[in-house]
């Protein structure tokens, strides 16, 4: 029997675990993006708050999360957190860890666009006399959203290949399952090759996606 066909046997009989791997990497995937985006625009709005001390803490919260690397956090909250009597399952970890670190990243995104926009609309906002809250919803927030499309969508393709390191906590997303797989006959290169290729293929998807979501929502001559 030739390597490869080897290769495809081995394959085959571990399709549904591989199947199953995928799902949890979608599944992952998808969650933090979702929370990693609600946390962002958590992170932000507190960003805006007309009090020092909370814009200093946001400000150090962004700093340090994105200057922490994710692995540093996952295994500070894996492998740390059991020493101070707190265990936290494989898939809850990767949740939170990730949700952390996407919504500094998101925060930074919506505001830098924030930055950009125009001040007249803020003060005519003010004059008008809406609230910081309502300024922030009905002003802010939809125009930043907008602005942040080609980011925010750019940050769900590196949750999607970040997704990758949940494996080194134990969890079985897809990638865990390829280990596997190429432990099973020592074809290495055959096996990150394939999983090169899916993850090419989910990539494809997601670009796709958000190609026409930026087409549709984002803000006429912003992307000159």
């Amino acid at each position: 029997m030739s390597e490869w066909q080897s290769f495809v046997g081995d394959l085959v009989e571990q399709w549904p675990l591989l199947v199953t791997g995928l799902g949890q990497t979608v599944l992952l995937t998808a969650i933090i993006s979702i929370n990693g985006l609600l946390g962002g625009i958590a992170v932000f709005y507190l960003g805006l708050s007309p009090r020092r001390w909370v814009r200093r803490f946001i400000n150090g919260y962004i700093s340090f999360l994105i200057g922490m690397p994710l692995i540093v956090l996952l295994f500070l909250m894996y492998y740390g957190l059991p020493q101070w009597g707190i265990r936290v399952s494989p898939f809850a970890v990767a949740v939170l860890g990730f949700t952390f670190n996407v919504a500094a990243y998101n925060a930074a995104y919506l505001r830098t666009a924030y930055n950009g926009l125009d001040a007249s609309e803020l003060e005519a906002a003010t004059a008008q006399g809406f609230s910081h809250r309502q300024i922030f919803g009905l002003v802010i927030l939809p125009q930043v959203l907008r602005l942040s499309v080609p980011a925010l969508t750019n940050q769900v393709i590196l949750n999607l290949k970040d997704s990758t390191l949940a494996f080194l906590i134990q969890y079985t997303e897809f990638f865990a399952r390829v280990q596997e797989l190429a432990s099973t006959n020592f074809q290495f290169f055959k096996a990150y090759a394939f999983a090169a290729l899916v993850y090419l293929a989910l990539v494809s998807v997601v670009v796709v996606a958000a190609r026409l979501l930026e087409r549709r929502i984002i803000i006429p001559g912003s992307m000159r």
